[in-house]
C-alpha cells in the first residue's frame, strides 16, 4: 500500500502500515459499528413494510392501486442528497415533525432529531427506509405476481383462511426472491453515503458516522488535513471484504433454501 495524498506526484510504499493504523483507529471501528447498526435497523423495516405495502396494492379489491404504487415509489426516484437536505429542515427543531408531535402533546419541547446524538441514527434509519421502501415494494410485487393462482384456489377450496394462506403459500413462495431482496438491502444500507453526508455529515459527535463518510473524510475532505488516498483505500478494501463475506453467506443460504424447496416439492 502507498502513502499518497492524490495531489502530489511522490508516492511512498508503506506496506501494511495503513491497515495497522486502521485497525488501531477507534473512529474507524465506531464508523464500522454504526454501519452495521444502520443495516440492522433499515433492512428488517424495509422488508416488512415493503411486503405489507406490496400485499396491499396487489389486492384486486383495492381501487386506484396504480396511483398508490406511484406515490409510494416517488421517493425512490428523488435524489438522495436532495432528500437529505430537505429532511434537515423537516426533522429540525422548527420543522414539521416537531410541530406535529408538540401539537399531539407527545413532546414537551422541540428536538432537533438529526442534531441529537440520541435520535440522529434512529432518524436517519427512518428517513432511509421511507426513501427506499418503494423499490422493495416493487421487488415483492414481482414475487407476488409470479405465484400461481392455482395454489390460492386450492387453498380456498380446502377452507384455508387468509392467515393460513399467507404463511403456508405466499411466504414460502416468496422466500427465494426474499433472500435476494435481503442481499440487495444489506449491500445498499452498508454503502449508504449521500443521505448521511447531507443530513448529518456523520455527526453529531460521530453518532451517525459510517464507513463511507469515514473514507470520504480521509480521501477527499480537508477536515483531516492533507487527503490520504492510500489510507482511505485501505479502509475501503477492508470494508469491501466484509460486504463480500455477507454476499457469499447469502448466496450459500439461498442455494440451500432453494434446494430444500425443490426436495419438498418432489
Amino acid at each position: 500500500m502507498l502513502n499518497w495524498s492524490g495531489l502530489e506526484s511522490s508516492q511512498t510504499f508503506v506496506g501494511l502500515s495503513n491497515y495497522k493504523e486502521l485497525i488501531l483507529d477507534t473512529y474507524f471501528w465506531n464508523a464500522y459499528k454504526n454501519s452495521f447498526i444502520f443495516m440492522a435497523g433499515t433492512v428488517p423495516l424495509q422488508l416488512i413494510i415493503a411486503l405489507f405495502l406490496a400485499l396491499l396494492v396487489n389486492s384486486p379489491r383495492l381501487k386506484f392501486a396504480s396511483v398508490y404504487r406511484t406515490i409510494i415509489f416517488i421517493p425512490v426516484v428523488t435524489t438522495a442528497s436532495i432528500i437529505g437536505i430537505i429532511m434537515v429542515y423537516i426533522w429540525g427543531a422548527d420543522g414539521a415533525v416537531n410541530y406535529i408531535l408538540l401539537r399531539l402533546n407527545i413532546l414537551e419541547r422541540p428536538i432537533n432529531f438529526l442534531a441529537d446524538p440520541k435520535w440522529a441514527m434512529f432518524t436517519a434509519i427512518i428517513i432511509f427506509v421511507w426513501k427506499n421502501v418503494g423499490m422493495n415494494m416493487i421487488y415483492w410485487l414481482a414475487g407476488l405476481q409470479g405465484i400461481s393462482k392455482d395454489l390460492y384456489e386450492a387453498a380456498d377450496i380446502d377452507g384455508a383462511n387468509k392467515i393460513q394462506t399467507f404463511f403456508y403459500i405466499t411466504l414460502p413462495q416468496l422466500l427465494p426472491i426474499g433472500l435476494v431482496i435481503t442481499l440487495l438491502n444489506v449491500a445498499g444500507s452498508l454503502k449508504v453515503f449521500d443521505m448521511i453526508k447531507t443530513m448529518t455529515n456523520g455527526g453529531p459527535f460521530f453518532a451517525t458516522d459510517v464507513v463511507s463518510t469515514y473514507i470520504y473524510r480521509y480521501a477527499f475532505s480537508s477536515e483531516m488535513g492533507m487527503p490520504r488516498l492510500g489510507y482511505a483505500s485501505a479502509a475501503a478494501i477492508f470494508f469491501t471484504l466484509t460486504i463480500v463475506i455477507f454476499a457469499v453467506i447469502q448466496v450459500i443460504v439461498n442455494k440451500r433454501t432453494n434446494a430444500k424447496g425443490v426436495t419438498k416439492i418432489e
